[in-house]
């Protein structure tokens, strides 16, 4: 039986569905088949408030949200994909500001997908973190949990 793979249509929608997410704020900017995350800056994000800076965890979880939203989007699939290991190198300080990320698959199999994300805020070629992500992917013969 083949099944075709449709993205979800609304994918701001499909992030409101994540806690998490809409703790974080984060939306989908989409134009055609290129998405970028945008995660509005909220003072609640601060991790060190005599620089300030965004805490470092925010920063990571925005990080694994881009890469489990362009998997979602590029698999088709409404299943959220589970992080097997992510490797997060912080480059500089998250300042005060709205933070954006992008993210490639860079192999995806049936099962395991690896995908390389970046997050950045007033320059593109200047990322404040990356990510390096295996994920666990839902076949259409597994039932959901």
């Amino acid at each position: 039986m083949s099944e075709t793979k449709v993205p979800p249509r609304d994918l701001n929608r499909f992030v409101a569905e994540i806690p998490y997410a809409r703790f974080l704020g984060i939306t989908v900017d989409q134009k055609g088949n290129e998405i970028t995350t945008v995660m509005a800056f909220d003072h609640k994000l601060i991790g060190n408030p005599m620089l300030p800076a965004l805490h470092g965890g925010v920063i990571g979880a925005f990080l694994e949200m881009t890469a489990i939203i362009q998997l979602a989007f590029e698999t088709g699939s409404a299943a959220i994909p589970k992080p097997i290991g992510l490797t997060i190198d912080y480059l500089r300080s998250g300042r005060p500001l709205d933070t954006y990320a992008r993210a490639q698959i860079t192999k995806q199999g049936r099962r395991v997908a690896t995908v390389h994300a970046e997050a950045w805020q007033d320059d593109r070629s200047k990322p404040i973190a990356a990510a390096h992500g295996h994920f666990l992917l839902k076949t259409s013969e597994e039932p959901a949990s």
